[in-house]
């Protein structure tokens, strides 16, 4: 299979990427910034075939080359800008047109090619705080209140997307991702809100102490599930819902993550910050979420999370991180 995979060179793209490539796909990796060159290295040891392509998801023109590289019959579309307080502030205008506007840009490039799948991910963000009694969010029993502009850009996406392929008769799937750790999580200059879950893990590997600034609770999903989740739509054969949730089903929270890893690499510490001191794993969500329910991905395509345990999800990433 031929995907093409915009945000290529972002967390949740870096892990597709790597997830197609190991089971010999054919891989258009499109993005505005270039692969780091340890995933370059990595992906070249893999047997699909990878093939990049600079570009901007806004851009009609850019879209076209990416597609003149091969022959694209299903999109992943990644690219987003997960912003934070201080780039809505600044910078409404590009989050809101790389958000939307881009991917408009991306479907209507989907149409004129042919492609027969779209996935585009959106984002637990657009679930807002869970309302009072709610023990999981529902696709269709809880109701979207985003409270920052990263979720409402999300929301409005994944309802127009959701739409336009009705009206035109193309196979989408809006994935509503939780909350990722995980390798290949990294600054780009478009993510923002980095995960607590990675700085605590630099920090073990550092010898450091780790300084929570509150523990947060929700449903933290592995990186390498995600993947798995993303491909198992793209890969269904139909699709009767255009709305699925992917994450780890349970919630978690990070002084649990801690805990855990602690378990992993002995002498490791960590502990709440106190009134004087600054914070180094700092969670950006200021209120809990509960679990995420995904039957539905799991009746529509078989996904099951291979990581739901801290345990298992841990071990993995440390055996992967000298390479990421």
């Amino acid at each position: 299979m031929t995907v093409l995979v915009t945000g290529a060179a972002g967390f949740v793209g870096l892990a597709t990427v790597e997830a197609l490539l190991a089971r010999g796909d054919t891989v258009v990796a499109f993005d505005r910034a270039a692969l780091p060159e340890d995933a370059r290295g990595a992906f070249a040891r893999l047997p699909g075939t990878l093939i990049e392509v600079a570009g901007d998801v806004r851009s009609a023109e850019d879209l076209a080359r990416a597609f003149a590289a091969a022959e694209i019959r299903r999109i992943l579309h990644l690219a987003v800008i997960t912003a934070g307080p201080a780039r809505e502030k600044s910078d409404p205008e590009t989050i809101v047109g790389v958000n939307v506007l881009g991917a408009l840009a991306v479907f209507r490039a989907a149409l004129a090619q042919g492609v027969t799948r779209l996935v585009s991910p959106s984002s637990v963000s657009v679930y807002g705080a869970p309302p009072p009694g709610c023990t999981a969010f529902g696709e269709d029993e809880t109701w979207p209140r985003p409270a920052a502009l990263y979720g409402i850009t999300k929301l409005a996406t994944e309802q127009m997307l959701a739409r336009l392929a009705a009206v035109h008769g193309l196979s989408f799937a809006a994935a509503r991702i939780g909350s990722v750790y995980g390798p290949w999580e990294r600054e780009t200059g478009v993510r923002d809100t980095l995960s607590a879950h990675r700085s605590a893990f630099l920090a073990a590997q550092r010898g450091e102490v780790a300084l929570l600034n509150r523990p947060t609770r929700g449903d933290h999903v592995y990186v390498r599930d995600v993947a798995a989740g993303l491909i198992a739509l793209l890969d269904a054969p139909s699709l009767d819902r255009a709305v699925f949730n992917l994450g780890s089903g349970v919630a978690t929270d990070v002084a649990e993550f801690c805990r855990v890893l602690a378990h992993h690499v002995p002498g490791f510490r960590w502990r709440a910050a106190g009134p004087q001191e600054t914070a180094t794993v700092v969670t950006h969500v200021p209120f809990d979420r509960v679990a995420m329910d995904i039957r539905r991905i799991r009746e529509a395509t078989g996904f099951q999370p291979r990581f739901a345990g801290l345990d298992q999800a841990i071990a993995d990433w440390l055996a992967a991180a000298p390479s990421q």
